[in-house]
């Protein structure tokens, strides 16, 4: 079957290599079951690919088509690293894994296929799959107690005659030397795989005090078939566990795991029954925990900074109004672009609202030294903007065309690039017309709002000075 599989992918022109590990693995880490495979597809360099295949997740398209044609399999497709990284943090190779917990194995299977069909008509689910639980071809054999009652047999008696045809017994020692060697006595293969020669095995009857020894054969007191037995049992701590696997193609894991949450809350689970969930969802959590607290401190820490630097919080709020402007930058440019919010686009943010900041920083303290060199308020702001535009677009320019390569890049790592180079990008569009042009708006304003608030103290007729609000 793997070699059909390969023969599949190799017919596309634009991969150059495939080749497989079958089996068990020699590492500890990679618990692996002898019906699974790694097949690593090797493409071509991208000037060799034909027409109509431009980005990696063409090639992933025309893959599966491929994989569709040959049956019998399932298949998972990732990046290598992807996979490993899956395997250490849930213990499973895809995205998402929904995971059923009970007792009823068989049960549990049925409701793992109903979990699997109801996953698979949600957009982007790709490569769902329930976990195999039973299917594993057994060879059987029942007993007929009864019948082995009325020969005077025990099962046991019975059942050492069918161990010692099939699994061996031993009759005896060999030596040759200091060593020696059981001999084991059993059918040869052809024999033990022959239902009539193994129902023809003599089971040897109870013999009473000088009677003759007789023997009835064993398909007299037996039975064999083949059947499906179980394939795997998982567990996962001391709870019978079926996983449903799922990868996402398309669209954003958080809002995908949201839509299938809701999916499988509204189906009836019976009573013992319950789901947990896993893959690279655990890592999105634990990183939304993580950026819930770290996004708060570095904002405050900035607004800190500038607190000290201009030595007022009027000042540092008017500087800091740049972060909400350039996040707003960053937000149109991921929809524009149809990217999904992740965690390097919010390592982007954080950046980008440093850059926007040290803008303002920039433009602030130009106006502030025009006021100092006693200039009046509306010049002061004008000049002093007029000074730091070059700066500013200088710092915006080289920040932004530095970021271009990363959010045109389409090859290893681009998931990673793309976003965090949008953010930025977008978002110093948006922060630098706010710097040049709305913040020296919100100075002047604050500068009126706060020269209407001045008390001037205005002489009496019996030469006090009283408070009037101006």
């Amino acid at each position: 079957m793997q070699l059909r599989i390969e023969d599949a992918l190799k017919t596309l022109p634009e991969v150059a290599l495939v080749f497989s590990k079958n089996g068990n693995a020699d590492l500890g880490t990679d618990p692996m079951p002898p019906n699974a495979s790694d097949t690593y597809v090797i493409p071509k360099p991208k000037d060799e690919w034909p027409d109509g295949v431009k980005t990696t997740a063409d090639v992933v398209r025309r893959i599966e088509e491929r994989m569709e044609l040959v049956i019998g399999n399932r298949t998972e497709i990732q990046q290598p690293i992807q996979m490993r990284f899956n395997e250490l943090i849930a213990g499973v190779r895809s995205d998402v894994a929904i995971k059923l917990y009970g007792d009823d194995l068989e049960a549990m299977s049925a409701q793992a296929q109903r979990i699997a069909a109801a996953v698979r008509s949600i957009p982007g689910a790709g490569d769902v799959s329930a976990e195999q639980t039973s299917g594993a071809p057994t060879f059987d054999v029942k007993i007929d107690r009864q019948a082995a009652a009325r020969y005077g047999l025990s099962v046991e008696e019975v059942a050492n005659t069918m161990s010692a045809a099939l699994g061996g017994r031993e009759a005896g020692l060999l030596f040759e030397g200091d060593r020696r060697f059981a001999v084991v006595v059993r059918l040869p293969d052809a024999q033990r795989d022959d239902l009539e020669t193994l129902g023809a095995i003599p089971v040897m009857l109870p013999a009473a005090e000088g009677q003759t020894a007789r023997s009835i054969p064993l398909r007299e007191v037996a039975r064999f078939s083949y059947t499906q037995g179980l394939n795997q049992i998982s567990r996962e701590n001391g709870k019978r566990m079926v996983i449903v696997q799922v990868n996402v193609r398309g669209r954003d894991l958080g809002s995908f795991v949201q839509d299938a949450q809701a999916k499988i809350g509204a189906m009836q689970l019976p009573p013992g029954m319950y789901t947990g969930w896993g893959g690279t969802f655990e890592s999105l959590q634990s990183a939304r925990l993580r950026l819930a607290l770290v996004v708060p401190i570095c904002f405050l820490a900035i607004y800190g900074l500038l607190y000290m630097a201009l030595g007022g919080l009027v000042p540092a709020a008017i500087v800091f109004s740049a972060v909400p402007m350039a996040l707003a930058g960053g937000v149109f440019a991921l929809l524009l672009r149809g990217i999904p919010f992740s965690i390097t686009a919010a390592v982007g943010f954080i950046a980008l609202s440093g850059v926007a900041v040290l803008n303002g920083l920039v433009m602030m303290g130009a106006i502030r030294k025009h006021r100092e060199d006693g200039e009046d308020e509306d010049t002061a702001i004008i000049d002093g903007a007029m000074e730091r535009v070059r700066p500013v677009l200088m710092t915006a320019l080289v920040a932004s065309l530095g970021f271009v390569p990363m959010a045109l890049a389409t090859g290893t790592g681009a998931e990673v690039q793309r976003p965090l180079a949008t953010v930025v990008i977008g978002g110093l569009i948006t922060s630098t017309a706010l710097t040049l042009l709305v913040l020296p708006a919100i100075t002047a304003w604050e500068s009126r709002l706060m020269s209407g608030r001045k008390t001037a103290r205005l002489p009496e007729g019996n030469g006090t000075m009283s408070e009037q609000t101006l």
